[in-house]
């Protein structure tokens, strides 16, 4: 029942993801082509390598209701097969039979490629010294620093688009970024603890590098969800 739950709630959060994603790229490149749908398809194939090498082949001690709220839920639900099929038929209908070619090329290889990139970063983060730098006696998990900015920078690019979208009180707009902001530094800051208690370090004998890991991976994703702030006013 528990991952039932889990990936409902991870599966709301994925599908306005996707439309907010693909209604932004609707709106910068037109409606041509599936530009929308590719795109979002094609983030999230990278997002599935990438997360499924950080969180279930590392083995991080993150409960399986977790991982199925991101890679099932989330994921899942951010990404579309049905739509790719639908506006692929609908470009044969309409008698676009080279656009349909190229967005079942395009879909199907950009997504097996992104994978497969995304397979290839995560072995990649984690191939030097297992993700950790150990250095003036404490310890940077730069491995998961690195994939939990990525998820900043999208959370400031979808964040801009929302509110760019959606007519709201200011006091709303700012109360729907604090939430968002603040939900995703609280469980990308789980992340990193727990890994580093996978690492052997404890509360007890460790506690100021687990403060200073915390602190830092918090302030490197507010600054790089504001590059995305910017990125996202572009589009």
């Amino acid at each position: 029942m528990n991952q039932l739950i889990v990936v409902a709630l991870g599966g709301g959060c994925g599908a306005v993801t996707r439309f907010l994603v693909s209604s932004g790229m609707y709106a910068w490149l037109g409606r041509d082509f599936p530009f929308g749908t590719l795109v979002v398809n094609v983030i999230g194939s990278f997002l599935m390598g990438l997360l499924t090498e950080a969180l279930i082949l590392h083995r991080i001690s993150i409960g399986m209701e977790y991982r199925a709220a991101i890679l099932i839920g989330f994921i899942g639900a951010f990404t579309t097969f049905s739509t790719f099929s639908l506006e692929t038929f609908y470009l044969l209908e309409q008698g676009n039979v080279s656009k349909a070619a190229l967005n079942v090329v395009s879909s199907v290889g950009g997504c097996l490629c992104a994978v497969w990139l995304g397979l290839l970063c995560g072995k990649s983060l984690f191939l030097y010294s297992g993700g950790v730098i150990q250095w003036a006696n404490t310890v940077i998990p730069y491995a998961l620093l690195i994939v939990n900015s990525l998820g900043a920078f999208l959370i400031g690019i979808i964040a801009t688009i929302l509110l760019q979208k959606i007519a709201l009180p200011m006091e709303h707009r700012a109360a729907m970024v604090v939430i968002m902001l603040g939900t995703y530094l609280t469980l990308s800051g789980l992340y990193v603890i727990l890994f580093l208690i996978d690492q052997g370090y404890s509360f007890n004998n460790h506690l100021n590098t687990m403060l200073g890991v915390f602190i830092g991976n918090s302030g490197l994703c507010l600054l790089v969800t504001w590059l995305g702030f910017l990125v996202g006013k572009q589009i």
